[in-house]
């Protein structure tokens, strides 16, 4: 099944629909009905094949018009309008939640709001406020930091834009566990997100690392090496190399590749014979 590419955002992810038997091409309008409602979104690339995708996907209402395209841009507009009204309503019923972002349906029958908060709040009040002033369906929505970061957008620690609103679907659990297995820092500034949480990229490549901690000698272990038996003061488990201190002292320290040394004993771990499919 082909697929089209839709945005509803600029600096949004894209979201899968079914084209039918529409003409769409990339750079046009599309109607769509999402969760949230009927919604206008870009088609940012044209009908295309995913490979391994067979998850049921929404087909394609119709192809959006001009006045269609003029009324989503101009609720994206006034949706400006809409966010500082109601940051002014949340500061005069002194509610403690943090406002992210709003957004209308194309047709204007319903306004989203989104937020964080530490704990539960009491938002009736704040509804009834808000329904006042824009006489539509108001929906007040809790989301994680995790989602203000997705939803916002940025630049992460390595320069690019968040993997969560680039293409991250779903969230990984990630914990501090990865960072030890992977020998990163454990100060938090330096393997934390922008949102404050653990970053997601920590799980890539944690299967990679857990095979080759398990076959590489652990700091402390005794191997056996070209020169002797000594004791593993470092290990570099991506480069596949061991520091070993020789148990003569007059020799210093030597860095040897993994396969050269042979586990004797000692170590927290022993390790496991290397899988040839793996290397």
């Amino acid at each position: 099944m082909k697929v089209i590419s839709v945005k509803f955002k600029e600096n949004g992810r894209a979201y899968y629909f079914d084209p039918g038997d529409f003409s769409v091409k990339e750079g046009e309008f599309v109607i769509v009905t999402t969760a949230r409602g009927t919604e206008c979104g870009e088609v940012v690339r044209g009908p295309h094949e995913v490979p391994g995708f067979s998850r049921e996907v929404k087909p394609v209402v119709r192809v959006a018009d001009a006045v269609d395209v003029r009324r989503m841009r101009q609720n994206r507009a006034d949706v400006q309008q809409a966010y500082t009204i109601c940051e002014q309503r949340i500061a005069a019923h002194d509610l403690k939640m943090k406002l992210v972002d709003a957004e209308y349906t194309l047709d204007r029958s319903k306004l989203v709001f989104y937020f964080t908060a530490d704990n539960r709040v009491d938002f009736r009040e704040l509804v009834k406020d808000l329904a006042a002033q824009f006489h539509t369906r108001i929906e007040l929505r809790q989301i994680g930091v995790r989602d203000e970061s997705k939803m916002l957008g940025g630049l992460g620690l390595c320069g690019q834009p968040f993997c969560c609103s680039r293409f991250l679907k779903n969230f990984q659990p990630v914990s501090i566990k990865m960072a030890k297995e992977q020998g990163l820092s454990l100060n938090p500034a330096k393997i934390s997100g922008a949102c404050g949480r653990l970053m997601c990229c920590l799980a890539y490549e944690q299967k990679s690392y857990e095979y080759l901690n398990s076959i590489t000698p652990m700091v402390g272990s005794v191997v056996r090496t070209p020169d002797g038996e000594g004791t593993v003061v470092e290990t570099n488990v991506v480069a596949g190399t061991l520091k070993v201190r020789s148990n003569v002292e007059s020799l210093a320290p030597r860095v040897y590749k993994r396969e050269e040394c042979v586990y004797l004993r000692g170590g927290k771990r022993a390790p496991k014979a290397p899988d040839p499919e793996q290397d």
